[in-house]
Formats: structure tokens, C-alpha cells, sequence
């Protein structure tokens, strides 16, 4: 009998931190793809996403991940090619794409990093070439205002500080 407490609080605890989540409305959920591979798989609160989920292609590879509420994109999110490299990645808020978002070539090399904000580039992109810095433009609601190619032309325009 006491060497059965243990486990029983044990199992117990188990149950009450991982098997029951804290709202009862709440479960796992996967989607299949008819070849019966894994489609999506997270979390649900009254049908809605929320928490974090995991999007795959159909030959099994990640295709997107991150965090919903209330069925709207939130936080961090990653997405990635049919072969698994990375394709872009940043922050959402409200569903929308906002904050610095780093965007690959098809290799898996950052290709441009971008302000983004409602959704659109809002601020500044600096592009690369073979990893090194090839330019900066600064955009308005999604429209290309200027670029420049060195960065004393762009420093004599900008503050280095408005790229954080």
C-alpha cells in the first residue's frame, strides 16, 4: 500500500499538468491528408486555433509553425520549403505581419530582412548577397520609397539606430 501513494501521486499529477488541459473546452487536434500523413496538429479552444501548431507538406516535412488565439496568427511563427529549409520567419500581432521578418533565398541563406508592420514593409530592408550586405531600402505601407548601396549614402540620410 505505500509503495502504491507514490505512483498514484505520481499519476495523478501527470493527469492534472499535462493530460487535462486548464479548460475543458480545450483538445488536441490533427488533420490527415487522404495518404493518411500528418496534415496539422494543435491545440483547439471552442473549435477555435490557439497555442501552438504545426503545419506539414504531404511528403511529411514541416511546412509552418507557431502560436494561434482565437484563431489569429500570434508571436513567432516559422515556415519553411517542400525540403525543410527555411523560407521566411518573424512576429505576427492581430493576424498581421509586424517587427523584423528574415526571408531566405532557396539555399537557406537570409536573403533580406524587412520592418514590416500591418502586414506590408513598413521601414527599412536591408538585402544580402552570399551573406553580406548588399543594399537598404526603406518602405512606406508596403511602397519603396529609396535604396542605397553603400552605407555612408545611408547613413548620411538615416540613423543607424531607426534599424532596430
Amino acid at each position: 500500500m505505500l509503495i502504491m501513494f507514490p505512483k498514484l501521486f505520481f499519476m495523478v499529477t501527470l493527469f492534472l499538468f499535462l493530460g487535462n488541459p486548464s479548460d475543458e473546452n480545450t483538445m488536441y487536434h490533427c488533420d490527415y491528408y487522404p495518404t493518411r500523413n500528418l496534415k496539422s496538429e494543435g491545440w483547439l479552444n471552442n473549435g477555435a486555433k490557439t497555442a501552438y501548431w504545426i503545419y506539414y507538406y504531404p511528403n511529411g516535412k514541416r511546412f509552418e509553425e507557431g502560436h494561434y488565439q482565437k484563431n489569429r496568427r500570434i508571436d513567432y511563427w516559422k515556415f519553411f520549403t517542400v525540403t525543410g529549409k527555411p523560407l521566411q520567419e518573424g512576429r505576427y500581432e492581430n493576424g498581421e505581419k509586424t517587427d523584423w521578418w528574415l526571408f531566405y533565398d532557396r539555399t537557406g541563406k537570409i536573403n533580406h530582412k524587412c520592418q514590416m508592420e500591418n502586414g506590408k514593409k513598413n521601414g527599412y530592408c536591408l538585402k544580402y548577397n552570399n551573406e553580406k550586405l548588399a543594399s537598404a531600402e526603406k518602405y512606406a505601407n508596403g511602397e519603396k520609397i529609396k535604396e542605397w548601396y553603400s552605407f555612408s549614402s545611408f547613413t548620411k540620410e538615416n540613423n543607424v539606430s531607426d534599424l532596430r
